[in-house]
């Protein structure tokens, strides 16, 4: 039988420490009700007492019943030379309605006398007293605050601590590397030990600060414990907190434990993207399992191999954590890349074919005059069909103009003109925009619009600028990528030129001749991107 690992998640209390991230009332809640959703067993909404919007928070929280987790509030134990019964900030605990409280209590002697200037004896006096008033009202997680560090100056008494917790009624002990600087064979001892010394069951809480926050909790599981806390992306101060989408996979499917519900790690990816949206943070592409980059191949030989068996280059199927397998096109890209692409369109190009050595040769070409296709897949796909004749026709362009105007102390405005021609029709049109770019974008649409009213539905969401050779200062190339969006599908273009602007309208054009593209059901659509930005 699989043994159980409960996955407790602090991204509302630990995470909301990340330096930029501030979540209001409403993100807790409605990243709360998304953790639930997921499958997960604890959620700690944040530190009723602390500070005004936490208490906004459990209140909001107090009527509501989660599905699959139990909400957690957060506290310390009380302060010395009191009484717990006494305590202002354990009633408020007590008073958020949560079913479950964890508080967290000093475990290294160094803490105790030179942070919380009391003895030892106190201390644990502290613990007991704490631990035991809030067990008469719900369920207590007691947070062992510097575990490793203790355990490594004092273990004696560190062990003491965790003995005091279990005693006065915690359900589980958690050990914290709350400094985040022990390495995995370390903690694994100290987890040894603390479960010789324990009859509860025992968890990790680590953080990232010498990268091993993951691996830390890994070896704790390893060694026996039972309960895992982090959370989502690894949010947290400083360098964050144990990831637990990486975690959560590597449970599953590295050590085979029972975690979850069954079908929730289907969701990974996407809850993932969920809470770096609320959070509004830039994607890390590079995380492990859940990133774009996660299963992205890039190398020619790599693209062979994956085309014939993906576990060749993969080592779990990406759809197992809601994530997709993607093809990068590069300078790097072999036939197999361009075969691998046509596949998906249904095109007739095989690794081999004339079109596909074109191609490679285009993009070689490309790619030295600055054109970069790893993030404008569908700036390749537009090559690609051109190459192999089946790129639809949408208009010829004749030419565009652009004029920036600035008068005193106003603001500046910016007018463009398009020049085009759709059969036999030329148009020509005038629109405005808060910038070069936007101006292009609503003069083309406009002289478009009405041969295709689909445009509606197809707007700019972001574009970017990088010097491509820095040393030609401002007369170097300059890159644009485009992202455009239509519903649900997203899709890149690039564009490079000496000049800015038309290097933008290279890539706005390309974007939307790809966007008028689309099939109109396109779910399966090779270049949709779930975590795409959908900033305007």
């Amino acid at each position: 039988m699989k043994r159980r690992i409960e996955l407790y998640d602090t991204t509302l209390r630990d995470g909301a420490q990340t330096e930029g991230v501030s979540f209001s009332v409403a993100d807790k809640l409605r990243i709360a009700r998304r953790l639930d959703e997921f499958g997960l067993d604890y959620i700690e909404a944040g530190w009723p007492g602390s500070n005004p919007k936490d208490i906004e928070t459990y209140e909001a929280l107090r009527g509501s019943r989660f599905v699959h987790a139990r909400l957690c509030a957060f506290g310390s134990t009380r302060r010395p030379q009191t009484h717990a019964a006494d305590d202002p900030l354990l009633q408020i605990l007590i008073a958020s309605g949560a079913p479950v409280i964890t508080i967290f209590g000093k475990t290294w002697d160094f803490h105790v006398t030179h942070a919380l200037r009391t003895t030892l004896n106190e201390n644990l006096a502290m613990i007991r007293d704490s631990v035991g008033f809030l067990a008469q009202h719900a369920e207590v997680i007691f947070d062992a605050e510097h575990f490793f560090d203790g355990f490594k100056a004092n273990p004696r008494y560190a062990l003491e601590c965790l003995k005091a917790a279990e005693e006065a009624g915690a359900r589980v002990v958690v050990l914290c590397d709350t400094n985040g600087g022990t390495l995995p064979d370390r903690v694994a001892e100290a987890t040894h030990r603390a479960l010789e010394a324990l009859s509860c069951n025992v968890g990790i809480h680590a953080h990232d600060d010498s990268g091993c926050a993951v691996a830390n909790s890994l070896a704790a599981v390893m060694a026996g414990a039972s309960h895992v806390q982090g959370t989502i992306n690894g949010l947290g101060e400083r360098c964050g907190n144990a990831n637990l989408c990486t975690l959560a996979a590597n449970l599953r499917y590295k050590l085979d434990m029972d975690i979850l519900q069954t079908d929730s790690l289907a969701h990974l990816t996407a809850i993932s993207q969920f809470v770096d949206e609320v959070a509004n943070l830039h994607r890390n592409d590079r995380l492990p399992y859940v990133g774009r980059s996660a299963f992205a191949h890039k190398a020619g030989m790599h693209v062979d191999a994956v085309t014939k068996h993906s576990s060749m280059y993969e080592h779990i199927d990406p759809r197992s954590v809601g994530n997709t397998q993607r093809i990068l096109v590069s300078e790097l890209s072999g036939g197999a890349t361009v075969a691998s692409k046509a596949m998906l369109r249904a095109m007739d190009v095989t690794k081999r074919s004339p079109e596909a050595r074109h191609l490679l040769k285009r993009i070689a070409e490309m790619e030295h005059d600055g054109y970069s296709f790893e993030g404008a897949e569908a700036s390749f796909e537009l090559l690609l069909m051109e190459t192999a004749g089946e790129c639809r026709h949408i208009c010829d362009i004749e030419g565009f103009r652009v004029i920036v105007e600035k008068r005193g102390n106003g603001e500046p405005t910016t007018e463009a003109t398009v020049k085009l021609r759709i059969g036999d029709e030329e148009r020509l049109t005038v629109a405005e925009g808060d910038g070069p770019v936007h101006a292009l974008d609503q003069a083309l649409r406009k002289a478009l619009r009405r041969a295709y009213p689909e445009l509606e539905h197809i707007r700019l969401t972001d574009f970017k600028v990088r010097v491509v050779n820095v040393r030609e200062g401002t007369a170097a190339r300059v890159r644009t990528m485009v992202e455009s969006r239509q519903g649900e599908r997203s899709w890149s273009t690039v564009g490079v030129s000496t000049n800015m602007i038309e290097a933008s309208w290279h890539a706005l054009v390309d974007s939307i001749r790809y966007g008028l593209m689309l099939p109109p059901e396109s779910s399966d659509n090779p270049t949709y991107s779930a975590d795409a930005p959908s900033t305007s």
